[in-house]
């Protein structure tokens, strides 16, 4: 009992100061300890949760890792949309919010170009930026990120369903305006169900272990945080990704401008986890074909969709052995 008793932990331990905001979102600026690179970092993370699982705890945090070694970060958080944002569709994203805080972390750190990092569905939309993006990217890392709908293996007979036209849920989301968080949380625990229970299991093997438990109680918040995600960008990724397969067809067009991976020139470096279930490597791993970029890098590591987010301190092997001799 004392484990439910005592307060939830709190996230988000290192620095940070909001330098541009539009809407519900926030650029976060993270200063490095000790600079040691000219071109800064650019997180993008996902529109499903809260982007506080990349930096969960001392010691467990992404963006930690990153200020330690070295590197000015900044985060895009596009915040919890409410019934209002209903119409936000996956082009507004893209040029309202993700190009603009670019072009202001550009100006705020002075820098001539940067690197820029998506996670999960975050890495989907920072491809498809860097594929319509006039602003100078050095590095883009792509981290377990869905990219590839051709055979996608969880929701397999919904996605042959849509591709044929015997399936489409664009009046339910019309209906419904913005998707709730509750409504989110289903869908994802009927993806993650054998990954959800086993974390419960691994608390129960380790609940003698006041810091695993705190680090447990954490990643547990966020993992059921789960936020309500707008209508219209919904049905957009639904109808052109998981319908369409355009990106990686190369017929996707964002506000009026052919988003081709083959417009994408900055250095490449594609992750994909071993043992995750979420985004097996086959929805990211054929995306490096697609691109002009002359310095590509395809990794396959060991671990789970959220394991590249809770490293400790030091920069996981696949980024330390890559990303500084790209960053000056």
């Amino acid at each position: 009992m004392g484990i439910w008793a005592s307060p939830d932990p709190e996230t988000g331990p290192t620095p940070r100061v909001a330098v541009w905001k539009k809407n519900k979102a926030t650029l976060w600026y993270y200063p490095a300890r000790k600079k040691k690179y000219k071109a800064p970092l650019f997180l993008v993370y996902s529109l499903v949760n809260k982007a506080f699982v990349l930096d969960l705890a001392p010691g467990s945090s992404m963006i930690e890792s990153f200020v330690t070694n070295g590197y000015d970060v900044y985060l895009m958080d596009f915040g919890v949309p409410g019934y209002e944002d209903k119409h936000l569709t996956i082009d507004h994203y893209l040029v309202d919010y993700l190009q603009r805080a670019v072009r202001r972390a550009l100006h705020h750190s002075k820098a001539r170009e940067l690197t820029i990092i998506g996670y999960c569905l975050g890495g989907t939309l920072a491809a498809m930026y860097a594929s319509i993006a006039k602003e100078p990217i050095r590095n883009l890392i792509l981290c377990v990120a869905p990219l590839n709908f051709s055979n996608p293996p969880l929701f397999d007979k919904w996605t042959n369903a849509m591709k044929k036209g015997d399936l489409s849920l664009d009046e339910v989301l019309d209906a419904y305006g913005t998707v709730p968080a509750s409504f989110m949380k289903i869908g994802m625990r009927a993806v993650s169900a054998p990954v959800y229970f086993s974390h419960y299991l691994s608390l129960l093997n380790k609940s003698y272990d006041k810091d695993y438990v705190d680090r447990w109680r954490r990643f547990n918040n966020w993992a059921n945080g789960h936020i309500p995600f707008p209508g219209a960008a919904l049905k957009q990724l639904l109808n052109d990704l998981g319908k369409n397969n355009k990106f990686m067809k190369r017929t996707l067009t964002i506000r009026g401008r052919k988003a081709d991976p083959a417009n994408i020139k900055a250095n490449l470096l594609i992750v994909a986890g071993s043992q995750d279930r979420l985004v097996p490597e086959n929805l990211s791993r054929d995306f490096i074909h697609l691109v002009s970029s002359k310095d590509k890098t395809y990794k396959l590591v060991t671990g789970g969709h959220t394991t590249l987010a809770v490293k400790g301190i030091g920069l996981p092997g696949f980024l330390a052995d890559w990303l500084p001799e790209r960053s000056n």
